[in-house]
C-alpha cells in the first residue's frame, strides 16, 4: 500500500518511562522521512503535567500539555513508566475517551496499556503489555484478551510490549500505509532486521537463558510458577516431572543453594510483588492469590525477603526503589532470581 499524505503521532509520555521504548517508537518515524525524502510523518510529544518528564534512567522529554494540540493526530500511543498501573489522571482518560470518539488510532507501550484500560478503551479488544505485567494486568482487566507478543495491532488499537518491540510495530506501520520496501530500508538504517513479525513472543530466549540449569528443574520451576495461587506439593511436583524428591533437592541445592520448598516460596512472593505494586488488589486478597493461607506468615515472609512490609512496599513504590528488580515471574532462573535466594533472610518453612 501506498499513501504519501503525512501521518501524524502525539506520544503521551508517563513519568518514569523507558527511553529505550520512546527511542524505539519515534525513529522508524523519523527515519521514514529521512529514506522516502518526504514528511511521511510527523509526531510531538504530550503529557498531563507538561515540561519535562523524566525518564526511568535520568534523562527527560520536553513535553506540551494535552491541551496544546491544535489538530486531532492520527494516532495516539501512551509510552507506559514504572507506576503506569497507578498513574490515574482523570483529564487523560477524558482526553483519550474524546480522542476515540473521533477516531483516533490508540495505541500504548510497554506498561501504557493500563492507562487505555483504565479508560475503558480496551475492553473486548486484543492487546499486548510488557510480560512482566501480564498477570497483573488480567487481575485488574479480566474482559480484556491478553496477548504475549511482540506487538498487536486490533482495529483502532496498537499495542506493543516495549524495549524493541516498538520498532517492530512501527516497521509494521510502515509497511501497511506505505509499502515493504520502506519498511525494510528503514530496519537496515537500524540494523535491526530481519522484520519480526507481530506473533513472535516476547520471551523466545528464555531457553537459552536458562541453558545452564537442567531441564527438569526448568521443567518443575514452570509447574511453580503455574500453580501460584494453589501450590501444589513438593511430591507431587516430583512426580510430575519424573525424579525423586532426594534429586530434586538436590538439583534446588545445587544450583539455587535453597530447598525447594524455599524456591517455590520465593515465586509466590514475587508474584505478590507484582500484584502490590501494579493492581488495586487488597493485601488479604494478594495474600490468598500467592497461595498463602496465613496473612501474619505472609507478610513476615515478604518483609524477610524485600526488607519491607507489604503495605509500605505498596505505598513507597516506585520512589522506594533506584530501578525494577527481578519483576516477576518468567525468569526464576535468571541470574536476579539467584542473587535473591542468596541473600534472602531465612524464613521458617511454609
Amino acid at each position: 500500500m501506498s499513501n504519501n499524505s503525512t501521518s501524524s503521532f502525539a506520544f503521551v509520555i508517563l513519568p518514569k518511562f523507558s527511553g529505550m521504548t520512546i527511542s524505539a517508537l519515534v525513529e522508524p518515524l523519523r527515519i521514514a522521512n529521512y529514506c522516502s525524502g518526504e514528511d511521511l510523518y510527523r509526531w510531538q510529544y504530550l503529557s498531563v503535567e507538561g515540561g519535562h518528564i523524566p525518564s526511568c534512567s535520568g534523562m527527560s522529554v520536553a513535553t506540551e500539555m494535552l491541551q496544546s494540540l491544535e489538530n486531532d493526530p492520527d494516532t495516539v500511543i501512551i509510552c507506559g513508566g514504572w507506576n503506569a498501573a497507578r498513574y490515574d489522571k482523570p483529564e487523560l482518560l477524558k482526553w483519550l475517551r474524546l480522542m476515540a470518539r473521533k477516531g483516533v488510532t490508540l495505541g500504548s507501550a510497554e506498561t501504557g496499556a493500563y492507562v487505555l484500560a483504565r479508560a475503558g478503551l480496551l475492553s473486548g479488544h486484543q492487546a499486548t503489555i510488557h510480560w512482566h505485567c501480564k498477570q497483573a494486568l488480567e487481575e485488574s482487566y479480566p474482559d480484556i484478551h491478553l496477548t504475549e507478543q511482540l506487538y498487536h495491532y486490533d482495529q483502532k488499537r496498537m499495542t506493543c510490549a516495549g524495549g524493541t518491540s516498538g520498532l517492530d510495530m512501527m516497521l509494521k506501520h510502515i509497511e501497511q500505509h506505505h509499502s515493504r520496501a520502506l519498511a525494510l530500508e528503514v530496519a537496515d538504517q537500524l540494523l535491526h532486521a530481519p522484520l519480526r513479525s507481530s506473533d513472535r513472543a516476547q520471551l523466545e530466549s528464555a531457553e537459552n537463558l536458562q541453558a545452564p540449569i537442567p531441564l527438569v528443574l526448568q521443567q518443575a520451576i514452570r509447574i511453580m510458577e503455574e500453580h501460584i495461587e494453589d501450590p501444589i506439593k513438593i511430591p507431587e511436583l516430583t512426580g510430575r516431572v519424573g525424579i525423586s524428591q532426594r534429586k530434586l533437592e538436590r538439583l534446588f541445592n545445587r544450583y539455587f543453594n535453597c530447598s525447594a520448598v524455599a524456591f517455590y516460596r520465593i515465586v509466590r512472593l514475587q508474584q505478590a510483588r507484582v500484584l502490590l505494586t501494579q493492581t488495586d488488589m487488597s493485601v488479604l486478597d494478594i495474600c490468598i492469590a500467592c497461595g498463602f493461607t496465613s496473612s501474619s506468615y505472609f507478610s513476615k515472609s515478604y518483609t524477610a525477603l524485600f526488607g519491607v512490609r507489604p503495605r509500605d512496599h505498596r505505598t513507597d513504590w516506585p520512589d522506594s526503589e533506584a530501578s525494577p528488580s527481578w519483576p516477576g515471574l518468567s525468569t526464576s532462573t535468571s541470574h536476579a532470581a539467584r542473587r535473591y535466594v542468596e541473600d534472602m533472610l531465612p524464613v521458617s518453612p511454609a
